[in-house]
């Protein structure tokens, strides 16, 4: 059971403990759960070749325009997701021993993907292509979720560990190219000493493979090293739910008193937007983070006043999308930002009654866990639906 799924099995033992606590065979097994490791675990050396030859890889799509002449505005807006999903699903469907069907299934749909986005007519301002170049990471991310969860994927804990995952990759990444940023600054600041400008050369074959190799070399340590980062996320969820809490209540209320029109600024329900989507994941994260013990009756009221606050920041954008619509018409964009906002809507209004329930019936957060990860497949679809739909919906406008 702990090989099949490690945090599962620490999360279920440490709730049994004060139940078994007398028996030998739980005392060493507490004893190996709550083992002080310090080292980095480098893992075994065939992982790491893999490892080096995905982000080999990496590198190598990230250099296609200098090979072969594309153009990097034409390549990069539609093939950037594909410097690195297509390689994390390589990485986990070894990592889960994938079945030859579920390989093929996930390589055809890869594949087939490349080959859409790169012949989409080439039009300038295409709002269907701009549509289909922003969902098709979303897309390959979700494709990504399907080959973490491995054989069962109604599997709800395997879902929650793929959201933690993501959680974890963002911390150990942003630390990694923190610290690429430093060795460059550092390189270049010892070449510029001895009046060698090397900018150009360095960041067109130096640093754009770190960048690239940075997310596969994170994501290695995140799944060998777990303790790297499994004390650090919970710690950032915790500290950064009351801050984002307090700054959106602040920013409402500033809102209100600038008299900002979401209705008629175009640009402005764009921000709103994206700020509602920013702390819809967010929650997730904090929610992901959040075991029934560690959370606490405080943090799980922080989580549902957050939630609360949420949906009047989508009800404002929702009413103003609708108001658009009906007062100059259906466009692929407007289309595709109500049917996001309805479904974050309906999916925040789950997570909040049940983070309401959970506030005095404590056993219900596991509840609101199946109300985010059970609601993921939904967004998957949605997201199929804008990149390959939208295009031909809307004759490629």
């Amino acid at each position: 059971m702990y090989r099949n799924n490690r945090s599962a099995f620490r999360k279920a033992f440490h709730l049994l403990y004060p139940d078994i606590s007398q028996h030998p065979t739980a005392q060493v097994w507490y004893e190996r759960l709550n083992y002080g490791k310090e080292e980095i675990d480098w893992g075994f050396r065939n992982e790491w070749f893999l490892v080096i030859i995905l982000s080999i890889l990496a590198g190598l799509v990230a250099k296609i325009p200098a090979f072969t002449g594309i153009t990097e505005d034409f390549f990069y807006p539609r093939n950037i997701a594909f410097i690195v999903f297509p390689l994390l699903i390589a990485y986990f469907a070894w990592k889960q021993n994938s079945k030859l069907k579920k390989l093929v299934s996930v390589s055809i749909v890869v594949i087939a993907s490349v080959f859409y986005i790169n012949l989409l007519p080439d039009k300038l301002h295409s709002d269907t292509l701009i549509l289909a170049c922003l969902h098709l990471p979303l897309f390959l991310w979700f494709v990504l979720g399907y080959t973490y969860v491995g054989k069962d994927i109604r599997d709800h804990q395997k879902r929650l560990d793929f959201l933690k995952y993501n959680g974890d990759l963002v911390v150990i990444t942003s630390l990694i190219l923190a610290a690429g940023g430093l060795l460059t600054g550092i390189t270049l600041g010892l070449f510029s000493l001895i009046d060698l400008e090397i900018e150009e050369f360095y960041f067109r074959n130096i640093a754009i493979w770190g960048i690239a190799a940075s997310p596969i070399v994170g994501t290695y340590l995140v799944q060998n090293n777990p303790h790297l980062v499994g004390k650090v996320s919970p710690v950032i969820a915790r500290v950064f739910t009351p801050l984002v809490l307090a700054t959106l209540v602040i920013y409402l209320g500033a809102v209100i008193y600038t008299g900002k029109d979401p209705y008629n600024d175009r640009e402005f329900l764009l921000v709103f937007n994206l700020l509602l989507v920013g702390v819809l994941a967010i929650i997730f994260f904090a929610v992901a983070e959040t075991s029934q013990n560690a959370a606490g009756r405080a943090g799980r009221i922080l989580l549902f006043a957050l939630s609360a606050v949420t949906i009047i920041i989508n009800g404002i954008a929702l009413s103003a999308i609708v108001f658009r619509l009906s007062a100059w018409g259906i466009t692929p964009n407007r289309l595709a930002v109500l049917g996001s906002n309805i479904l974050i809507l309906i999916n925040l209004l789950m997570v909040t009654y049940r983070l309401f329930r959970s506030i005095t019936q404590p056993g219900e957060i596991d509840r609101v866990i199946r109300s985010i990860t059970g609601f993921l497949p939904v967004y998957g679809v949605w997201f199929m639906v804008v990149t390959f739909g939208f295009p031909f919906l809307f004759l490629f406008q």
